[in-house]
């Protein structure tokens, strides 16, 4: 079993919160009783399943688990130790899971963390985003925009001209994590082409940066995809989970 970002090895991509083999008692099928299967519990806070190890990311996953809201404990019902089990938000489903050591019990620890709705965790996005700030702009790996941008500082009523990166949902110059902002082009004092980053409550500051050349939208584009990855993700969940046949979730 494996616990962590591990974001020294590899920065720019979050390692699964954990994996491992679990055993999980099933009901179903000809045979009953506890099965072993390859466990990842991902960043997302959805717990996927696979018969095997050799099977992660070469298949879809034998079912998904959105752990959010859901209710995690040890169980001692079935006289065996190290279960625990889960009862996800949705559904009337309940999962049984026993691990191999008192030290494998880490996995529970994992799942309780998962369960907190997403605004009460620290999303490991968030580690890795602090991590590129960190370094130098050409060692952030695959940017999705970089280049000059000209901020407006009102306080002195001037534009200034900073070399900006954009990864995963932050503009890592000034730290402004872009979840809930709206991207739009719109003139602004003496520039006929400007683009706003307004924020989604009155309590955060509006930016306003200009491209080098103002026929560029590159900077457009690239914003309002970033921002997209943060928005749709529960959707993408559901959606991913209930296209699931029923045969398969053994």
């Amino acid at each position: 079993m494996t616990v962590g970002s591990d974001i020294a090895r590899c920065p720019n991509t979050p390692r699964p919160a954990c994996r491992g083999y679990l055993h999980k008692r099933t009901q179903s099928g000809l045979i009953k009783g506890w099965r072993r299967r390859w466990f990842v519990l991902t960043h997302d806070c959805c717990l996927y399943y696979y018969r095997h190890k050799r099977d992660e990311g070469k298949g879809r996953a034998l079912l998904g688990v959105k752990l959010e809201g859901a209710e995690v404990g040890a169980d001692v019902s079935l006289g065996k130790p190290f279960v625990f089990k889960c009862r996800p938000q949705s559904g009337n489903r309940v999962f049984f899971f026993c691990a191999m050591s008192n030290q494998e019990m880490k996995w529970l620890e994992a799942m309780e963390k998962a369960v907190l709705p997403i605004t009460q965790q620290k999303h490991v996005w968030v580690d890795v985003t602090l991590h590129n700030s960190s370094l130098p702009p050409l060692a952030v790996k695959s940017p999705e925009c970089l280049g000059l941008l000209h901020k407006m500082d009102k306080s002195r009523d001037m534009w200034v001209q900073h070399y900006c990166i954009l990864k995963d949902g932050c503009l890592s110059l000034y730290g402004i994590y872009l979840q809930g902002y709206q991207v739009r082009e719109q003139p602004y004092g003496s520039k006929k082409s400007t683009i706003e980053l307004k924020p989604p409550c009155d309590e955060f500051k509006t930016f306003y940066l200009c491209a080098e050349n103002p026929n560029e939208n590159k900077w457009i584009i690239a914003l309002r995809a970033s921002i997209k990855k943060w928005l749709p993700l529960h959707q993408a969940l559901q959606d991913y989970m209930s296209r699931l046949p029923e045969e398969t979730r053994m």
